[in-house]
């Protein structure tokens, strides 16, 4: 008998709301950076058009945040194998690194969002009164996209693990 076998029946659950807590809470916080950024960028190109490029930089730093979502998920994915029947299996400690990978990433990617949309909205307003502080403000967005990567790299270590 394999150890797979005395794992509950919930356990693909807990694998399964890993892979959405990842996707979900990453992408809500890729979008809130994205929303929040693209008030102060339109602000911005209401009075200074030719700053906007430069402004666009939060903006795909959000959208970063969701792309480490999508790659736990996948990885996360990739891990469930098909049992018997219609069942999953895997070990009910599998499923809760799973579960814990998803949780790193997705609530990470939710701060990381959160603070690159807020800096990034202070930030373009700033730029566009003042230029000098461009690189302070791109080497904020980076400490706040570092939080996002942290997630990532504990989700990675515990998918590796399971």
């Amino acid at each position: 008998m394999a150890a797979s076998e005395f794992a509950p029946k919930f356990a693909p659950f807990l694998s399964f709301a890993g892979i959405a807590s990842a996707m979900i809470f990453g992408c809500a916080g890729a979008a809130y950076g994205t929303a929040k950024a693209g008030v102060g960028i339109a602000g911005v190109g209401s009075y200074r058009p030719d700053l906007i490029m430069k402004s666009l930089i939060p903006v795909v730093m959000s959208g970063i945040i969701a792309v480490y979502g999508l790659v736990i998920a996948v990885l996360i994915a990739q891990a469930l194998r098909p049992g018997e029947g219609n069942e999953m299996f895997g070990s009910l400690y599998e499923s809760i690194m799973h579960l814990a990978a998803g949780l790193s990433v997705g609530l990470t990617g939710l701060a990381a969002g959160y603070t690159i949309g807020t800096v990034g909205d202070a930030g373009v307003r700033a730029y566009m009164q003042q230029s000098r502080v461009y690189v302070g403000m791109i080497l904020i967005l980076i400490f706040g996209e570092v939080l996002g990567l942290y997630g990532l790299i504990v989700g990675l270590i515990l998918n590796s693990r399971s």
